[in-house]
């Protein structure tokens, strides 16, 4: 592997870090190999139904035709139009799962790009997933432009996605082009802004495409199309609403310039038509990431927290700066071990040189700097602000944590992901799996941050956790081809949690009087319920030294423990609050271990009066299906607890959008294939908890077997 030590070619405004998100089945991935070829980074187009795909470059993800996880490629585009024409840009490109089970995928991606592009698939427009991704782009500002992808297919319709797009996110999505001939008979796309029209001649991968007079019977519709977009960029800009207003001509170049700023500023979401499958429509939406997404200089400051004065400090994102980088994804590589992404907002990181991890205030040696081209690599001896590259050497740096110079530190704001909401357990199927299993696990747990080990004390089992079936059917087939490892697995379980309903007070007091030294331990402790998705709180109220600033740690952690275990039938405790507001202690007996089984003990007997619950995860469900089924399909929802939110018209579907508890979805996918003979699909994913049922309730601590259950 030959080190490249070009210095950098690129300015920072001519480097594009971008995001391909969507729905499952719109197109990313297809999308992103035409994006390869055109650019040149692939000689042959990948094709997802052969297994050829560049960025889906793992075993699992090339059998089920799906993206498993997030690939990242360095590739080069030379514009054909704006300000970067004949100049050639670098597009840092992050190709990213559509199944909700990897959500976590997406959501590191989106915390490092800078914009991104929402592919939609013209015959469904916005459908679960694509509401999901935009709300994760939206919580970190990520400017988008959307690509309407198949409009080659039965009952594309470009308009109506634009229009579900207004109407499902909020977005204020608008025409950027439009297309000529939908279905069978969609050729090319009319440019609303130069009123050009780029017709392609065959679907092939080479097709080329030129420049044509606009078809007559589409002139009115351009010319309506077009005041629409300019009164909207207009509207964006104070100097160009006094020309509009006034009735002054504006030029195509102020009307750009305008749009790319109100793209960066998520005030507007271009649109464009495509079939990435055709081949038509990538091109020109390539030069639309180059004119209108952002560079890195245009997010041209970033903040942070500096850890030793807890103060917010404000950085530029500039190789003059101290480094200031974020790393965003663990990846086990057979051939080089771990790699850590990082994307580089500051300063400058050098191949061999010393990083300080601020979050876990440690030091790292870089040993190796990577570009990756999905499962392809190229070494270099240094990266600069701006990139995103793959650091080989880091041994304790865990997605989410901040690296920086030592001299300058600055934690940068972390990624947060959902909780698990199904688990299962897992045994070696021989000894000397036993050992192989925990190193797997360890390194799986590494790279995603949705899966979850643990060990039940009862039962002595391992217990692997994650975001859907499907995501640990994929893990576990992993630690069976990638480690090795032979398992027995069982049936999957639901993630239930516990809560309480009301404040209570509660004791804890351990003493144990033996031969020598005694132990001692006395804390009161109040519990208080937290609005639901609020997690756990743990607070020390004590005044006056009556119990030692030492022990309240030991307490917290005892607390912390019960909750994990469990304390109505053995499932997590989330969603209270536990104050230390008094207790007492020994001179000579109290210890640290005293004080935690005291913690533990207060926090059982509090738990005792404050009306115990048991949460069940709600998913919200989407099920696509012909209109005969359509009882059928709505009868079973509502055997299953289902509250039907919504049934509407799509195409000559129907697609019905319910909550679910996730319990009585087991075994749906058999299910919806024999009551519609094959031809209604559905789509689930992770939406809140809410309380079970009490009838449920008492079958769930009956069917647990948990001994540490609370009485009433």
């Amino acid at each position: 592997m030959a080190v490249t030590k070009t210095k950098r070619d690129y300015p920072l405004d001519r480097i594009r870090n971008i995001g391909i998100i969507a729905h499952i089945d719109a197109g990313k991935t297809t999308t992103t190999e035409r994006i390869l070829f055109y650019t040149g980074r692939t000689y042959k187009i990948g094709d997802i139904d052969e297994g050829t795909t560049t960025t889906d470059w793992m075993e699992q993800e090339r059998e089920r035709g799906i993206t498993i996880v997030s690939a990242a490629i360095t590739t080069f585009w030379i514009p054909k139009s704006g300000p970067f024409k004949d100049l050639e840009t670098r597009i840092n490109l992050i190709d990213t799962p559509g199944h909700v089970d990897f959500t976590a995928e997406v959501e590191r991606s989106l915390r490092v790009l800078d914009g991104g592009v929402i592919v939609l698939d013209s015959s469904s427009g916005v459908q679960s997933q694509t509401e999901t991704v935009w709300r994760q782009a939206n919580k970190y500002k990520v400017p988008l432009i959307a690509f309407s992808n198949k409009m080659d297919v039965v009952g594309a319709d470009f308009l109506g996605t634009i229009q579900s797009a207004r109407d499902r996110l909020g977005a204020n999505a608008i025409a950027y082009n439009l297309p000529i001939g939908k279905e069978n008979d969609f050729k090319g796309v009319v440019d609303l802004l130069t009123k050009t029209a780029f017709i392609w001649e065959g679907d092939e991968t080479g097709a080329k495409f030129h420049a044509a007079e606009i078809p007559q019977d589409m002139v009115s519709e351009v010319d309506s199309h077009r005041e629409k977009l300019v009164e909207e960029i207009a509207g964006s800009d104070d100097v160009l609403m006094e020309k509009y207003l006034g009735g002054e001509e504006i030029s195509v170049e102020e009307l750009k310039a305008a749009l790319r700023k109100a793209v960066i500023d998520n005030k507007i979401v271009p649109v464009l038509a495509g079939s990435s499958l055709r081949n038509k429509g990538v091109q020109l939406m390539l030069d639309c990431v180059v004119e209108y997404l952002p560079s890195p200089q245009d997010v041209n400051e970033f903040t942070g927290i500096n850890p030793q004065t807890q103060e917010e400090e404000i950085r530029k994102a500039v190789a003059s700066e101290p480094l200031g980088a974020l790393a965003f994804k663990i990846q086990v590589d057979p051939h080089v071990g771990k790699l850590t992404y990082i994307r580089i907002y500051s300063g400058t990181l050098k191949s061999g040189s010393y990083v300080y991890n601020a979050t876990k205030q440690i030091k790292e040696r870089v040993g190796r700097l990577l570009l990756m081209h999905a499962n392809d690599r190229e070494e270099i001896e240094e990266a600069y602000a701006g990139e995103i590259v793959a650091a080989v050497g880091l041994k304790d740096t865990i997605t989410g944590d901040s690296l920086c110079d030592e001299s300058a530190p600055l934690i940068l704001e972390s990624i947060s992901f959902p909780d698990p909401v199904i688990s299962l357990a897992i045994e070696p199927k021989t000894k000397s799996d036993q050992e192989k299993l925990g190193y797997a696990l360890q390194r799986l747990a590494e790279e995603d941050p949705t899966f979850r080990v643990k060990s039940d004390p009862e039962t002595q089992q391992t217990i692997i956790a994650g975001m859907g079936e499907l995501q640990l059917e994929i893990l576990v087939d992993r630690m069976k081809r990638e480690f090795k490892v032979e398992a027995n697995v069982g049936q999957p379980q639901v993630a239930y949690k516990e809560t309480i309903q009301k404040e209570a007070l509660g004791e804890g007091k351990y003493i144990r009087q033996t031969g020598g030294r005694g132990q001692y331990g006395h804390c009161l402790l109040r519990i208080e319920p937290l609005p639901r998705g609020q997690g756990r709180e743990f607070v020390s109220a004590v005044v006056g030294g009556s119990i030692p600033r030492e022990f309240i740690g030991p307490i917290e952690k005892g607390v912390i423990e019960k909750e994990d275990t469990g304390l109505l039938a053995g499932y997590p405790v989330t969603d209270i609050k536990v104050t230390v507001y008094d207790g007492s202690f020994h001179d000579v007996d109290s210890s640290e271990m005293a004080f935690k089984i005291a913690g533990s003990l207060g926090l059982s007997e509090a738990s005792k009066k404050a009306d115990m619950i048991l949460l069940e995860p709600i998913m919200k469900v989407e099920v696509t299906t012909p209109d005969e089924f359509l009882g059928e399909i709505i009868g079973d929802l509502s055997s299953k607890r289902a509250q039907i939110l919504s049934s509407e018209t799509s195409g000559k579907a129907r697609v019905i959008i319910a909550l679910v508890p996730l319990a009585e979805m087991h075994g749906y996918a058999t299910a919806i294939r024999s009551m519609s003979q094959g031809r209604a699909t559905y789509y689930m994913e992770a939406d809140h908890y809410e309380p079970v049922p009490s009838n449920i309730t008492q079958k769930i601590i009956e069917t647990s077997g948990f001994t540490g259950r609370v009485e009433h």
